[in-house]
Order: structure tokens, then C-alpha cells, then sequence
């Protein structure tokens, strides 16, 4: 085991300095966290939208939830004919207010920018049990991926976006990335909700990990259906381990797997302290 090395990696991928980030605001909540090129960016080209206050930064948005996701999907459209967004995916992510009621959606690539927070499912795909050896599918990543192509992911991750609940994510998700059924996935479990916070090129990812255990049958092998994941591999719990150490996972991945293992026992008592460097 290798737990020492574990922690220490926790400990880099879970501490974000914000103070190097201007807060982002919008009738009075804060909303995100924009870096010092971003604000540039924002108040040299959006003056309509975004204005500087003694807080931080903050969103003129008047109008209903339509109206704003509307114009600031204008502006998110304006950065990418400026080379300023990079993965455009043509998908919305939802921003709500701190009571959970919606504010706007808007094109996910630009969701890092604002350092909005947005949400993902992930699935941990397990097989076996105590006495015979628990183990875990993982997915290896398409090389023709954008972002973080040939790493390791959990058997299923990927973002919730507008309009979709966390069940229909699942379901979503695990079809298109493991082509697993609604049978299967009607015994799916939420384990636990995790918060994934660090700087990035784009600005600030921010986002609540969902993070569910899925036990699958003997016989059951994933199998990918959009092309995102090369291959699936069903490995000890001491193989996970190493690739979490050897960095070789997707931060947001490696979370939900480190988290997987201390619920499983891996660590045995010292789970406490892998718990204690994922509370948020």
C-alpha cells in the first residue's frame, strides 16, 4: 500500500490559492472567480456585463433566467471567434444561486473561464467481493480526446448539463460511456459528493463531483459507445493504487477512485486521513 504517496498527491490537487483570483458576483452572491487575464479580457470587451466593484467583479445580467443565458451565450460566442475558448462543446452547463434555484445556463468551455461551479456524475464500476478480491473497472481514455487524452477515468464520468437531473446523467453517461443498461443502472448508489477545486489554463474548474458505486456482475464488461474511452480494464484495487500514485488518472477521476478505496477499506484506520483530505 501506498497510502503516504496518496496523501501527498491529495494535498497538491486539492489546495487552490484563490487569492490570486478576483471574485465573481451577481446581485449580491458570489458566483465563481475570474484570473487577472480573464478580468482584463471581461472589462476591456464586455463593459455591458461585467463591471469592477469594490468586491470583485461583477454581472450586470437584468431579465429572466432566458434573457441572461441568452446574452451571456452572445458574449461566450464573441470569445471563441476570438481564440479565447478553447473546447467548445455546443452543450450548457446550469449556474444556480446559492438557494440552488437557476441563473442562467451557458456553453460549458466557458463555464472555466468564470470560474463557475458546475456538476458531474462519475460511476466506480466494481466486481467481486472481500473474499475472492474486489476489483474495479476503469476506462483508458480515446487518444482523439482533446483533454487528457490516453488517461486513466473512472468507468464513467462526464458533466450534468442543463436541464438534466443527476439519475438522468447516469443514465446518459453510462450508456454512451460504458453502454451499460437502465437494469444495471437501476442499482446504481450515490456514495458520495466531492468537490474538485484547482487552477487550470482556461481559469478555475469548480465542480461537485457525484460520485456513485455501481456493482456489476461477473459476466458484465463495459463497452464504450461514443468513442471517448479506448478500453475498459478490470483491475485490483492495488493497481488502481499505483496509477493514482504514478498520476497516471484524470484529476477529477482520481478523486472519485481515491475516495472509492477508502469507503471499500482499502486503507484499513488510515482511511480517516483520506477522508480528511477530501472533506471540503
Amino acid at each position: 500500500m501506498q497510502l503516504d504517496a496518496v496523501l501527498d498527491y491529495l494535498a497538491r490537487i486539492t489546495r487552490v490559492d484563490l487569492s490570486r483570483f478576483t471574485p465573481l458576483w451577481i446581485n449580491g452572491e458570489r458566483l465563481g472567480y475570474v484570473n487577472a487575464d480573464w478580468e482584463k479580457r471581461l472589462l476591456a470587451h464586455e463593459p455591458d456585463l461585467f463591471v469592477k466593484s469594490r468586491v470583485g467583479l461583477c454581472i450586470v445580467l437584468p431579465g429572466d433566467y432566458a434573457v441572461r443565458s441568452a446574452q451571456l451565450n452572445a458574449a461566450a460566442r464573441r470569445w471563441l471567434d476570438a481564440g479565447w475558448l478553447k473546447g467548445w462543446r455546443g452543450e450548457n452547463f446550469l449556474s444556480c444561486r446559492e438557494d440552488g434555484s437557476p441563473l442562467f445556463e451557458l456553453e460549458r468551455a466557458a463555464f472555466r473561464p468564470l470560474g463557475l461551479t458546475s456538476h458531474a456524475v462519475h460511476i466506480n464500476g466494481l466486481t467481486g467481493s472481500s473474499a475472492s478480491g474486489i476489483r474495479m473497472w476503469v476506462g483508458r481514455r480515446s487518444l482523439a480526446k482533446s483533454d487528457d487524452p490516453d488517461r486513466m477515468d473512472n468507468m464513467v464520468g462526464g458533466g450534468v448539463t442543463a436541464g438534466e437531473s443527476i439519475r438522468v446523467a447516469c443514465l446518459r453517461e453510462g450508456w454512451e460511456e460504458a453502454g451499460l443498461s437502465r437494469v444495471l443502472l437501476a442499482d446504481v448508489s450515490k456514495a458520495s459528493l466531492l468537490l474538485a477545486e484547482r487552477a487550470v489554463g482556461r481559469g478555475l474548474h469548480r465542480e461537485w463531483l457525484h460520485a456513485h458505486d455501481l456493482w456489476l456482475p461477473a459476466d458484465s464488461v463495459p463497452c464504450n459507445q461514443d468513442g471517448e474511452v479506448a478500453e475498459h480494464l478490470c483491475l485490483s484495487l492495488e493497481e488502481v493504487e499505483s496509477l493514482i500514485v504514478e498520476e497516471r488518472f484524470m484529476i477529477d477521476a482520481a478523486l472519485v477512485a481515491i475516495d472509492c478505496l477508502a469507503r471499500l477499506g482499502y486503507w484499513g484506520l488510515q482511511a480517516r486521513h483520506v477522508r480528511e483530505a477530501l472533506a471540503v
